[in-house]
This record gives structure tokens, C-alpha cells and sequence, in this order.
């Protein structure tokens, strides 16, 4: 936790409101995501109970499994969400622009660039908590690899037809959660929590209804008030007033309504079974009707809550005007979501349920990448966020006072500027360590001279003398605006702005046996040592 986030929190306990930790939106929110409030049951993973689901905030689709121990309801379920989910993705999938992608020539080896299709816009959806991603993520993984009836007529249990797809493309948004900076999926109480700051620990936070009864508290409360009233609060039966439908339940609800329901259900479908005419058929009919119509409202009444607080929620981030990156980010979204379109078009198989070792470095090598990439585009784009990197000693802002033209050696020297700043900042500058500064948003790296004497000056500031190194152009005048100007407010950081590529990982075809061999060959258990007559007693 940074300095500034610290201070955030305190300064929130002592208001009772949430405070900002950023003065602009560093996610992309699409105009039309597809908002996903999930349901399972306690005490059987990846079991769904319903969902509410859907892109209008006023009209969402109600999905339930009346018996969520049953194999074929819920294969009902993953279709009927399957119905909704893949409409909105393929809709996305169809518009496309044209882009240049960098690649190397396999004859060649040189790196060319192409021209590629790139789908002008990706889909998003938008879960109301990180439990709600780890279900997207088991969903996808135990949808995947169902075998359809066309695909195997023999499966005892075939999954509808659209049932593998659904899993494919929510393993691809679940992988791509896992990339910071990305929004194909998006858990909003991260996204929340990462432009406010609450009074309560960051595991609290994960309660949608008791973090934005923080940030937007109701009139004339505070919010340690209004977040209690979300935790704990309940009617005249025992139910929570705010439900935390993300997708746990609570165990009154499970006990007192639920388990009731089920049991009712339970009870109508055996009655049918056994039913002897057609007219008892039909009376009994009535009754799993009803016993399903009872559950169904139970599950809206548990999910509505938490549909309407991720929609508010929303509607709170888009008051917050975009980052400057937040499009270059989302630009990668799409290259992903064109990337996994085309692998599907193409017929390859689904994920594979583990990575091959090079797969494995690369996903981790992105990983790390982007997230130093994010931190520093975060900071670029935010003044509040540059502020904590500041205070921690990785930049510093001031004024220039003077600047002195200096040449480099060499055949053809250059020009290197010497640029005194004067900063109330205490960068942690040794001899050499270059600093940057973004000029037309490209970086502009320059070279710690050393510190000068303030000559008496204002208290508490320091003179730092740096040499500028490149954007200067190519001739032997700097060109205009690319050093900066005595009186410019200026700011330098000590971290790099763009991200350099790791080193280069052999084909997966190439993994060396230390690392498992090559994709597809057999890696069984070693086999056990030999008896031998000292093993004999």
C-alpha cells in the first residue's frame, strides 16, 4: 500500500466517506457492457444456482437451476446463458478495421509488418466481485472440453451444442483477468477499490454493498454506518437486506428459504414420475411448476440487489473522466479478443487444461510486463498517483532555473543540455541513473549530473542538475521544444515508461527435458526401484 493510499484511508475513517486515491478513470468501461450476477450453491463447487445476466440495467434475464445437483438442469442453465453470452460476442466479433501488426518473416527472419483485420471493439463483462472471476474461470474450464452429441454420439452425458464455446470464451476473458491493466473482465469491487479509498481492510472491500455504501453514502449517515447496515442487517425473517450474491450466499437464506424450496421441488418431480393418468399427470405438473416459480423468485430476490449496486456502481466510474492510456490498454483487449476470434474460426481445440512450459513464461513474462506498464501509465495519466510515486522516491517535480548547452564527445558530437531543477522532492538519485519525462508522450531520458548549492534559497528544496540524452533530434541544434525552458514546471521519474521485452524463449517444439520435453510426448510417474534382497526382511 502506498503512502498516499494509507493517508486515503485514514482520512476516511475520520470523514466517514470514502476518498479518492485517483482523479481519473484508469479502466475502460464500454457503452454497453454485459453485466454477469452469478449464483452457486453452498457446498458444491462450480454448482450454480441462477444468475441475472445481461446488458439492460432495467430488463436482465433470469437464469435459475431448480436443482442444482442435477446433471441435465444444469446443462440447461450453461445454454440458456450460452443464449445470451455468445449473441453479445459475436456481435463484437463482426465489425473490424484495418491495423499493421509487427511479424517476423518466416523466410527471412526479419521483422515486417502486415496489414491484419482488428475487430473495432471488444466485448466486456463486468462481475460484481473477484469471486465472480474465479467462477467465470471454473465455469469456462468444466464447459470447455464437453463433448457435444454431434461431436460424440456416444457421450452418456452430451452438453448442448453451444455449451463448449461458452467455455472457450470465458477460459479466454477469466486468462486475460489475470493481465493487469486489462477490462474484458472486470470485477467491480477491484475497480472501485482502486479509484477509492475505504475505512475498512481490502478483504471488506470485496462486499459490493458495503464498499459503495462508503463511497455514496445514503443522506445524513456515514459509511461505517451504511456499510454495517449492508453486512449485517436483516428483516423480520432473518434475510440480509443486502444480499452478498457474488456469488456465496448466506447461510439463513440457504437454511430458512432455499433448502425448503429445493425439497418442495424435489418432492413435485418424484410425485410426477409416479403418476399414474394423465389427469394426475397434469396436477402434478402444476405443482413442480409452482415449486419451480417459488425458487426462481428467491433467486431474483437474492441477485436484484446486487444488479442494481454493480449498475450504480458504474454509473459512479463514469463520472471520472477516462485516463490518457486507458484506450491504448483496451487496444490490446481487442488484439486479444481478435487473436482468440480467429483461433476459434480457425477450428484449433479448445485451452489446454495446463500450459506447456514456454506458454507458461510467456503468460507469466506478459504478466509481469504489464503490470509495470500499467504502474507507470497509471502515474503518467494521474497527478494523485504520480504524488505517491514522488513521495516514495521514484520522481520529482520543480521548476527549471537554468539551462546550460553542452556537447557530447564523439565523431559527430550531439547536444546534451545541462537542466538545473529546483524540487522539494527527495528522489533517490545516485551518479549516472538516468530519469525520464514524457515529451509529446514518448519518453525523454536524461543523466544525474549531481546537486548544486541553492545558493541560500527556499528551505527544504534542492537543486538537481541533469544532461539531457535524446529526443533532441539530429542536428547539432537541439530542435524547439524538446529541452526544457528556464521557468517550465517539469517532472522526471526515475522508473522507465515503456517496458522492454524479455529474452527470447525457444519454440514449444524445443522445451528442453528439464523443463517437461516437448508438447504431446507421455510423461508418466518414474517408475519405483527395484526389489532388492535387502528390501526382504
Amino acid at each position: 500500500m502506498s503512502l498516499i493510499s494509507a493517508l486515503a484511508r485514514i482520512e476516511a475513517v475520520d470523514t466517514g466517506r470514502a476518498q479518492p486515491t485517483a482523479t481519473v478513470r484508469h479502466r475502460h468501461l464500454s457503452e454497453h457492457p454485459l453485466v454477469l450476477v452469478p449464483l452457486t450453491t453452498a457446498g458444491e463447487a462450480g454448482a450454480p444456482l441462477g444468475a441475472l445476466v445481461g446488458t439492460d440495467r432495467d430488463a436482465p434475464r433470469l437464469l435459475v437451476v431448480p436443482q442444482p445437483r442435477d446433471r441435465d438442469l444444469r446443462f440447461t442453465f450453461l445454454a440458456e446463458l450460452a443464449d445470451v453470452v455468445l449473441p453479445y460476442i459475436d456481435a463484437h466479433a463482426g465489425s473490424v478495421e484495418a491495423a499493421e501488426r509487427t511479424e517476423t518473416d518466416p523466410q527471412t527472419g526479419k521483422r515486417v509488418k502486415v496489414e491484419v483485420e482488428l475487430c473495432a471493439d471488444a466485448p466486456q463483462l463486468v462481475v460484481p466481485s473477484r469471486a465472480g472471476i474465479d467462477l467465470v474461470r471454473l465455469l469456462g474450464r468444466s464447459m470447455r472440453f464437453r463433448r457435444t452429441a454431434e461431436q460424440d454420439p456416444e457421450a452418456p452425458h452430451p452438453a448442448p451444442p453451444r455449451v463448449p464455446l461458452l467455455g472457450r470464451w470465458l477460459t479466454h476473458c477469466a486468462e486475460r483477468a489475470r493481465v493487469p491493466g486489462s477490462s474484458l473482465l472486470l470485477a467491480l469491487t477491484d475497480v472501485l477499490s482502486r479509484h477509492w479509498a475505504t475505512g475498512q481492510s481490502g478483504l471488506e472491500d470485496q462486499h459490493l454493498g458495503a464498499l459503495l455504501a462508503w463511497i455514496d453514502p445514503p443522506e445524513g449517515t456515514t459509511g461505517a454506518e451504511a456499510a454495517l447496515r449492508a453486512e449485517l442487517h436483516r428483516d423480520e425473517r432473518g434475510q440480509l437486506l443486502c444480499p452478498p450474491a457474488g456469488p456465496a450466499t448466506d447461510p439463513a437464506f440457504d437454511n430458512t428459504l432455499l433448502a425448503p424450496a429445493v425439497e418442495r421441488y424435489d418432492r413435485a418431480r418424484t410425485a410426477l414420475a409416479a403418476a399414474e393418468d394423465g389427469m394426475e399427470a397434469d396436477d402434478r405438473l402444476g405443482d413442480v411448476t409452482a415449486a419451480e416459480r417459488q425458487i426462481r423468485a428467491l433467486v431474483e430476490r437474492v441477485t436484484r440487489p446486487t444488479w442494481d449496486a454493480v449498475w450504480h456502481g458504474l454509473d459512479l466510474l463514469r463520472e471520472l473522466p477516462a485516463g490518457a492510456r486507458v484506450e491504448e490498454r483496451w487496444t490490446r483487449d481487442r488484439w486479444s479478443f481478435t487473436g482468440h476470434r480467429d483461433r476459434v474460426l480457425a477450428g484449433e481445440p479448445p485451452q489446454p487444461r495446463r500450459d506447456d512450459a514456454v506458454t507458461a513464461a510467456n503468460k507469466l513474462a506478459t504478466r509481469e510486463r504489464e503490470q509495470a506498464r500499467l504502474e507507470a501509465q497509471e502515474a503518467l495519466d494521474d497527478p494523485l498517483v504520480m504524488a505517491g510515486r514522488r513521495l516514495s522516491g521514484e520522481a520529482f517535480a520543480g521548476e527549471v532555473t537554468d539551462v546550460v548547452m553542452a556537447y557530447g564527445e564523439g565523431r559527430r558530437p550531439g547536444p546534451r543540455p545541462l537542466v538545473t531543477v529546483r524540487t522539494d522532492d527527495r528522489p533517490h538519485l545516485g551518479e549516472r541513473v538516468k530519469v525520464y519525462r514524457s515529451l509529446a508522450g514518448k519518453p525523454q531520458s536524461a543523466e544525474f549530473v549531481g546537486h548544486e548549492d541553492d545558493g541560500g534559497g527556499e528551505s527544504g528544496s534542492v537543486l538537481v542538475v541533469l544532461r539531457i540524452l535524446d529526443k533532441m533530434g539530429r542536428g547539432k541544434e537541439p530542435e524547439p521544444g524538446s529541452v526544457p525552458e528556464k521557468g517550465d514546471a517539469v517532472c522526471f521519474t526515475l522508473f522507465e515508461h515503456e517496458q522492454r521485452g524479455g529474452a527470447k524463449l525457444p519454440d514449444a517444439e524445443d522445451t528442453p527435458w528439464t523443463h517437461g520435453g516437448p508438447p504431446g510426448e507421455p510423461t508418466g510417474p518414474e517408475p519405483a526401484d527395484p526389489v532388492t534382497e535387502e528390501d526382504v526382511l
